[in-house]
């Protein structure tokens, strides 16, 4: 979250109780990591900040990864967004384009939880008059589709078509200098869980056995 001091000067904080993960957690009695921080991209996360925190451990080993990354890549750096062959059998050979950053992410979680289930969330519409910005936000959509396609296990959470638009009106009510206030996490945590529950009960096949993710007995 960003707030100002007394001089008007930006002060970021990650205050993860206030995050989307943890009111989904609370709200159905799970636990959950917030494995991010703000300003995070994907080449980031891959070169040094997951490994740096032991997010890759096997003691960290989840059920299923929710994983919103994007924001950073798209609007505020130029790395190409790539295609799905990109991707290698074997992910230290992945080109560090987007989609290649982001399967790395998901097989090395797949490495320590073979069976768990991921769910990939797009960018918003942002009502962005930027035409370039806005190409770049569609090819990064397009490319978590490519990527829940290639992956088993592996859903897409469509906010930029399923979601709510962050126009002018949006902002005015949930947004605090650039990033959500307390009540727009409390919404986007709605929006996702309602989401994945949709993904759930229009594939129940694939989520009869999540009890015995992780187990080894």
């Amino acid at each position: 979250m960003k707030k100002r001091d007394e001089n008007g000067n930006k002060e970021y904080h990650d205050m993860f109780e206030y995050s989307w993960g943890q009111y989904i957690a609370r709200k159905n009695g799970l636990k959950a990591y917030n494995f991010s921080r703000g300003g995070m991209s994907t080449t980031g996360y891959i070169e040094n900040f997951a490994e740096e925190k032991g997010y890759w451990d096997k003691e960290k080993a989840c059920q299923a990864y929710v994983i919103a990354m994007g924001y950073n890549d798209i609007y505020n750096g130029t790395r190409e967004i790539g295609t799905i062959d990109d991707i290698s059998d074997d992910w230290k050979n992945n080109k560090k384009t987007f989609i290649g950053n982001y399967a790395t992410i998901i097989s090395r979680y797949k490495e320590i939880s073979p069976d768990s289930k991921f769910f990939l969330v797009t960018l918003c519409d942002d009502a962005i008059d930027d035409a370039t910005k806005k190409e770049r936000v569609k090819g990064m959509v397009d490319a978590l589709y490519s990527l829940g396609d290639y992956f088993d296990n592996c859903y897409v959470i469509d906010l930029y078509h399923y979601g709510p638009i962050h126009n002018e009106k949006f902002r005015e009510k949930f947004y605090l200098y650039g990033h959500m206030t307390p009540s727009g996490y409390i919404l986007t945590a709605r929006i996702i869980d309602s989401y994945i529950d949709y993904i759930i009960r229009h594939n129940p096949k694939d989520f009869k056995n999540v009890g015995f993710i992780g187990r080894t007995d």
